[in-house]
C-alpha cells in the first residue's frame, strides 16, 4: 500500500473514532433528557404536527382530537427522540466521513509532492547524469532539510565520478606516449640483419604484448568517454555503421573461419557516430574471437540491434558478469580481447538512452541485443 493511500486511511480512521466518539457522547447526554410531562398528545393538523403537554391538561378530551392522534408516554417520547438523534447523526457522520477521506487524500497529496520529486528526481538520475537537483522550494521543514541533503549527495557523487573518469582518461593518454617509444624500439631492434633467432621471437612477443596493452588502454579511453556522456549529437545511420564494420572485421573472420549472415534495414540514430562505431566494432569482434572455426555470426537490425553467434556454451548466470570491466570466461582467456568489449558496449548504449542484454544461445554461443532510440526522420525514398 503507498504512503498516500495509508496516510489517507488514517486520516479517515482518526476522524470516524472521533466522530463516532462525538456521536456517544451527545447520545449519552441526550438519555439524560426527560420530557416535561408524564405524557403528551400527539395530534396532526393537516401537514403540521402539534403536541399538548398531558400537565396542562386536568383532563383529555378525546373527542376533540384528530382521527390520528396518539397519546405517547414520556418514556416512549424520550425512545423516539433519541432513535431519530442516532440515525440522523449516522447519516451525517457517513457524509462526513466521505468528506474526510477525500479531504484526506488530497492534503496527503500536498504533503508528499516534494517526496515525489525527490523520487522522480532519483529516477531520472544514473552515472552518466548527475546532474539532476531537486532545489525543493518552501518552509525549512523535514522534506526541505531532506531534499537539501539529497543534493548535496549528488554534489559530492558527481564530483567523485568526474574526478574518477578524468583520472582513467588522463591516465590512459600517458600510458600510450611509453607504449609507442617501447613499439618503435622493438620493431628497430628486429630490423636489425644482426638479430638472432632468439632475439626475434622475443620481440615478436614482447610485439604482441604491447598491442594487447593499446588495446586495453584505447578500450579505456572510450570506455571513459562513453561514461561522461554525450557532448554533441548527430544523425548517424546504424545500418551503414553495421556494414562498415561487418567489413572491417572481414580479416579477422576470414583468419577465425567465421562467416556472416547479415540482414538490416535503414535506422537512424542521433548519437556520436565514433562511439557508435566502437559499440558496433566491439560486438563482431568479440562474436568472431569467442567462437569456433566454421563458426558463424548473425547480425540483424529491425527493431533493435542483435548478433549471434556460434561457439562454446555459455552458463545463464555468468552472463551478466561479462559485461563488468576485465571479466571473461574462463575458457575465453587465451583470447587476445582485453576485457572490455560487453562494458564498452553498456557503456555507449547507455550514453544514447538506450540497453543492452544478452542471453546464452542455444546449442553454444551469446545473443546480444542492443536497444538504442531510433529517430522518427526518415530517409525520403
Amino acid at each position: 500500500m503507498k504512503l498516500r493511500t495509508r496516510l489517507t486511511a488514517w486520516y479517515a480512521g482518526v476522524f470516524l473514532i472521533a466522530g463516532i466518539a462525538l456521536v456517544g457522547l451527545n447520545y449519552w447526554l441526550l438519555a439524560d433528557w426527560f420530557p416535561p410531562a408524564d405524557g403528551v398528545a400527539v395530534a396532526s393538523q393537516g401537514a403540521v404536527a402539534r403536541t399538548v403537554p398531558m400537565d396542562r391538561l386536568q383532563t383529555l378530551d378525546v373527542a376533540t382530537l384528530p382521527m390520528d392522534a396518539v397519546v405517547m408516554t414520556a418514556t416512549a417520547v424520550k425512545i423516539d427522540v433519541m432513535s431519530t438523534v442516532l440515525w440522523q447523526s449516522a447519516i451525517a457522520l457517513v457524509v462526513a466521513a466521505v468528506l474526510a477521506v477525500w479531504l484526506g487524500w488530497v492534503v496527503a497529496g500536498r504533503v508528499l509532492a516534494p517526496l515525489h520529486e525527490i523520487t522522480t528526481t532519483a529516477h531520472r538520475l544514473e552515472a552518466t547524469r548527475l546532474d539532476q537537483r531537486i532545489e525543493l522550494d518552501g518552509p525549512p521543514d523535514e522534506l526541505k532539510e531532506l531534499a537539501d541533503t539529497f543534493d548535496g549527495m549528488l554534489d559530492r557523487l558527481a564530483s567523485s565520478f568526474d574526478s574518477q573518469k578524468r583520472f582513467v582518461a588522463n591516465a590512459s593518454h600517458e600510458l600510450r606516449t611509453p607504449l609507442a617509444v617501447q613499439r618503435t624500439l622493438i620493431e628497430v631492434a628486429l630490423a636489425d640483419p644482426k638479430a638472432t633467432d632468439e632475439t626475434r621471437r622475443l620481440g615478436a612477443h614482447l610485439l604482441d604484448t604491447n598491442e594487447r596493452s593499446e588495446k586495453l588502454i584505447d578500450g579505456l579511453l572510450v570506455l571513459a568517454r562513453s561514461d561522461r556522456g554525450l557532448t554533441t549529437r548527430e544523425l548517424v545511420w546504424l545500418d551503414e555503421v553495421v556494414e562498415d564494420e561487418v567489413e572491417s572485421c572481414a580479416a579477422l573472420a576470414s583468419e577465425k573461419k567465421v562467416t556472416f549472415a547479415v540482414r538490416t534495414r535503414r535506422y537512424l540514430v542521433d548519437g556520436d557516430p565514433v562511439l557508435l562505431a566502437q559499440l558496433v566494432g566491439n560486438l563482431l569482434r568479440n562474436a568472431v574471437l569467442y567462437n569456433e572455426p566454421g563458426g558463424s555470426v548473425s547480425i540483424m537490425l529491425d527493431q533493435e540491434l542483435t548478433v549471434t553467434n556460434t561457439g562454446p556454451t555459455v552458463p545463464a548466470q555468468a552472463v551478466p558478469g561479462l559485461f563488468e570491466p576485465f571479466r571473461r570466461l574462463r575458457d575465453r582467456t587465451g583470447t587476445a580481447g582485453s576485457g572490455l568489449g560487453l562494458s564498452i558496449v553498456q557503456s555507449v548504449a547507455k550514453a544514447h538512452q538506450g540497453s543492452v542484454k544478452a542471453r546464452p544461445n542455444g546449442g553454444g554461443g551469446l545473443v546480444v541485443q542492443v536497444n538504442l532510440p531510433e529517430t522518427g526522420v526518415r530517409q525520403a525514398s
